[in-house]
């Protein structure tokens, strides 16, 4: 790890993210604190919505993570049982239903997540770059936590091909820190240090930067003389973003 200066651990947090309307960078949590609707626009059943609901999953827990509340929204009506049936397997929270409920709730801001420059109503648009597979039948979500993995492994404004050796890697890496957070529970619990939680909210708070995140637990893995429990949380914090359910082999081990 790199030496750091005092963290800015009192600083409020802001995320903020690139809106492909605009190109600029604009808060996705406006200051007052209203009500932020997340709407995923998914026509379909192919990797690329997946991509989609993916994202708008990772926006709602970044908002929720700095105290932002959050209404998720699935738009579209083709193929929308089975997208929920997907989402539900990928541990994507779950979407309402409804167009109206956030002005009753005192709504303030309007995140529309699609596929490319897809056409939506006003309001921020973050855009998804297509998930390029090498067949055209249905995502194979028989690992789901890999095929998650694979995605948050890239920017989302970059294009994927989802091939089977990009899932395989996927795989041994989640294999391998969710065996190695199982081995650091069995440690005395140590604080985040001060320093990898503003890093990973740093991360996370600029444009969902979500391979940086990844980038920051590769490197407290390996940290010299950080104490085992520190990696532990270090990781069970950062999963409240990612969702590859790191802790879930805890006490599996002999």
């Amino acid at each position: 790890m790199r030496a750091y200066g005092p963290p800015p651990a009192y600083a409020r947090a802001v995320l903020r993210i690139i809106d492909a309307r605009t190109g600029d960078s604009t808060e996705a949590a406006p200051a007052r604190r209203g009500l932020t609707r997340v709407e995923a626009h998914a026509p379909g059943l192919d990797p690329t919505a997946l991509r989609v609901l993916l994202v708008a999953d990772l926006l709602v827990r970044a908002l929720e993570l700095g105290g932002t509340p959050v209404w998720a929204l699935l738009t579209g009506d083709h193929e929308r049982a089975e997208l929920r049936a997907a989402a539900v397997a990928l541990g994507i929270r779950p979407f309402e239903d409804g167009g109206d409920l956030g002005s009753g709730l005192g709504e303030a801001q309007v995140l529309h997540v699609a596929a490319g420059s897809e056409a939506t109503p006003g309001g921020a648009l973050v855009a998804v770059a297509p998930v390029e597979s090498p067949t055209t039948a249905a995502p194979d979500l028989s690992d789901p936590g890999a095929f998650r993995l694979a995605l948050l492994s890239h920017p989302r404004d970059l294009p994927v091909r989802l091939d089977e050796d990009g899932l395989e890697e996927a795989r041994r890496t989640l294999a391998h820190w969710r065996a190695s957070v199982a081995d650091w529970a069995r440690r005395p619990s140590r604080p985040v240090p001060d320093e990898v939680r503003a890093e990973l909210r740093s991360a996370w708070e600029n444009d969902l930067d979500v391979p940086a995140v990844l980038g920051v637990l590769r490197r407290v893995e390996i940290w010299p003389d950080l104490p085992d429990g520190a990696r532990f949380e270090t990781y069970a914090y950062a999963d409240r973003l990612l969702g590859l359910e790191l802790t879930r082999d805890i006490g599996s081990l002999a």
